[in-house]
């Protein structure tokens, strides 16, 4: 029966598209469309792609040391450049990307691409300026570098808590709403079905294998996503004639229905450049060079999803080589994502370019327009079989990946920041075990907060990211640099800052919501500082006030004593002096001993050399152990002497001069072809 009914179904459906009629009152042809040329070989390619990705994830559990809360939450601090850069590029690029940047490209043009060609400076600050501190310092994660550098826990545990709401806010419900966006739109999936399949496998791989299952599984979906991309890329381009072509058709993709006594419905006569009116642009100039910037440095050099990445290098220069690697493949999405949606507008602008309220609801069910749909269109219309089914694949890799990212990160800061405060004397079963029920709570949280995304679907899903991002960040911004750059900053300093920028940004952030944004046509009654004030201009100024707050209440107050900054600044980061733990003005934190939890980065290695393999558990314990990521075998003593050695060679910033000059030579020529396209596309 539900056969038949599909059947059916889309057979009506398509008998209306062949009709063309204007008065179509459901979704008019993407779901009907879909399900009558999803043939056998898309889901041949889905299932196969499925079963590989488990099979990846599965062996890389098995050879990874995922016992331990180093082997878990850093891969064992073995990873080379190539799979970490390849992970930099996934684990941005996810289908909130796909959707949003596709999207924001077929409404305004080039422009939005440049948010990508920006990350490559930061990921270059990253490889050669934050890394090496944090390496140096010892840290697991971005809160923990802020203890050790300010003492106390208050600064701390509001980080690893905004942290938590951020990835919830602008990551895992927008994730999660983009990748059922497309499933629904591309296959006639129930909505709910879809995602809470696709996040019951993402959990299962990520809970089972730590973060070494998720960097491998990202270097194979780094090379689905790119191939299948660049294959749509090219045919999306044959169909309008090549860049010329599409410059033609996309400034005359006009929608027939428009509103009366408007100009939305005309493409902007800026599209084709990156550089626009300070004043009237879409994205002023100035915003996307300085406060683009501040967003930047925001998500790849303070993000623990981003860092932890760099942070698992097996030394210095494989970190600065997968920044490398990032920064060249963070070329390819205005190729490959920003263009295709242009191309999407420009061959069906009635759908994608919508204007008219009314007929933008029946289209995709929001009244504000449809760009959000020009990616999963392009695929449906332009993709054979079979490839259709590997773009398919590539979307719900772009979901897994981010997702795996953001569950296993997320992980990390509340089992080492947050639990580790309150049960300080949790054993190492103890955390392993939380962590892997806190992804289950994540799961629950984003299943739950699905319908919530879903009513609250504006119609550019990457200024949603974008401006939640630049009312929240810019503080951390801000914090992070002074904190590495600055020795005189202190705690009271970094705390009060923190609290003025959050206060600013949660007042834009809250007349966001309450004032929304006109539809076509109607008048913009919101207040100057919403219409006026681009939120890439907030987002510079709220870092700028953010740092001046600091710099102030640190002047006023006691500085920090020069022998406690050891491995702690960039001026600092080469002292051999171990770093004297800080006190809270008001509480003393715990210092969690680096040496205790790094030795366990290589216990796994060593256990095999050094104990005996203790009498086999029954069958069903060795799961359940194996699923916890509980050892069985019993832990090597490190003597001092070993502990001191390990300690040393984890926190090493010392690099060959052979791959030093590689790594340099590299950054400098990536830095010179990205000016160039800057300047090519300006």
């Amino acid at each position: 029966a539900p056969k038949s009914s599909l059947s059916k179904k889309g057979s009506s459906l398509l008998t209306a598209m062949s009709q063309l009629t204007p008065t179509t009152t459901e979704l008019p042809t993407l779901p009907g469309d879909t399900t009558a040329t999803f043939g056998v070989a898309d889901i041949i390619v889905v299932v196969l792609y499925f079963a590989f990705v488990l099979a990846v994830g599965i062996w890389s559990s098995i050879r990874a040391s995922r016992g331990t809360i180093g082997g878990y939450f850093l891969a064992g601090r073995s990873m080379t450049w190539w799979p970490i850069g390849a992970s930099l590029m996934s684990s941005n690029v996810g289908s909130g990307l796909f959707i949003g940047l596709a999207g924001t490209g077929a409404a305004g043009g080039l422009a939005v691409g440049a948010f990508e060609w920006n990350a490559t400076w930061a990921l270059l600050a990253l490889g050669w300026i934050f890394v090496p501190v944090y390496i140096a310092a010892g840290v697991v994660t971005m809160p923990e570098y802020l203890q050790k550098r300010f003492g106390g826990q208050r600064i701390q545990i509001y980080m690893s808590v905004l942290s938590l709401i951020l990835y919830i806010f602008t990551k895992i419900s927008v994730y999660i709403f983009s990748g059922a966006l497309f499933i629904q739109i591309s296959l006639g999936w129930n909505l709910y079905l879809s995602t809470v399949v696709l996040l019951a496998v993402t959990a299962v791989y990520t809970i089972a294998g730590g973060l070494t299952a998720v960097i491998y599984t990202d270097v194979l979906q780094t090379v689905i996503m790119v191939l299948g991309a660049l294959v749509l890329m090219f045919i999306g381009f044959e169909k309008v004639g090549w860049y010329e072509g599409l410059q033609e058709k996309y400034s005359t993709a006009i929608p027939k229905i428009i509103v009366p006594n408007t100009t939305c419905h005309l493409p902007r006569a800026d599209a084709f450049h990156l550089f626009r009116d300070p004043i009237t642009g879409d994205i002023p100039w100035p915003g996307l060079i300085f406060g683009l910037s501040v967003l930047a440095l925001w998500c790849w050099c303070t993000d623990q999803v981003i860092v932890q990445r760099s942070l698992s290098a097996k030394n210095l220069s494989h970190a600065k080589g997968g920044s490398v690697l990032g920064g060249y493949l963070k070329i390819f999405p205005m190729f490959f994502i920003v263009m295709p949606g242009m191309i999407s507008r420009a061959l069906y602008p009635d759908e994608v370019g919508c204007v008219d309220p009314d007929i933008c609801k029946r289209i995709c069910g929001a009244a504000v327009g449809c760009s959000n749909i020009a990616y999963p269109k392009l695929v449906i219309e332009l993709m054979p079989d079979g490839l259709r089914g590997l773009m398919i694949a590539v979307m719900m890799a772009a979901l897994m990946s981010s997702l795996t990212s953001i569950f296993n990160s997320s992980s990390t800061l509340f089992v080492i920041d947050i639990w580790q405060r309150i049960r300080r004397q949790a054993s190492e079963q103890e955390l392993m075990i939380v962590g892997r029920v806190f992804i289950l709570i994540l799961v629950v949280i984003s299943i739950l907060w699905i319908p919530i995304i879903q009513s609250a679907n504006s119609g550019k899903l990457f200024d949603y990211i974008q401006s939640i991002t630049s009312y929240l960040a810019p503080p951390i911004t801000a914090l992070f640099l002074l904190a590495i750059f600055c020795k005189r900053i202190n705690e009271p300093g970094a705390f009060w800052g923190l609290m003025v920028g959050l206060a600013v940004g949660l007042v834009r952030m809250i007349m966001e919501f309450i004032y929304s944004t006109p539809s076509c046509g109607e008048e913009d009654r919101r207040p100057a500082v919403l219409k006026d004030l681009h939120y890439l201009y907030f987002a510079l100024i709220l870092c700028v006030l953010t740092a001046i707050v600091i710099v102030l209440i640190s002047l006023c107050t006691p500085p920090v004593p020069e022998e406690k900054l050891a491995c702690l600044t960039w001026w600092t980061r080469h002292r051999k002096v171990p770093a004297i733990g800080l006190k809270n003005y008001k509480n003393e934190a715990e210092q969690i001993n680096p040496a205790n939890r790094e030795s366990n980065l290589v216990e796994s290695e060593e256990s095999g050399d050094k104990e005996e393999a203790a009498a086999k558990p029954p069958c069903w314990k060795m799961v359940y152990l194996w699923f916890c990521g509980l050892s069985t075998s019993p832990k090597p003593t490190l003597s001092p002497e070993e502990r001191a050695a390990l300690e040393q060679r984890l926190t090493s910033i010392e690099e060959k001069p052979l791959w030093k000059t590689v790594c340099n030579a590299n950054a400098i020529l990536l830095l010179a072809i990205n000016v160039f396209l800057w300047a090519y596309f300006g």
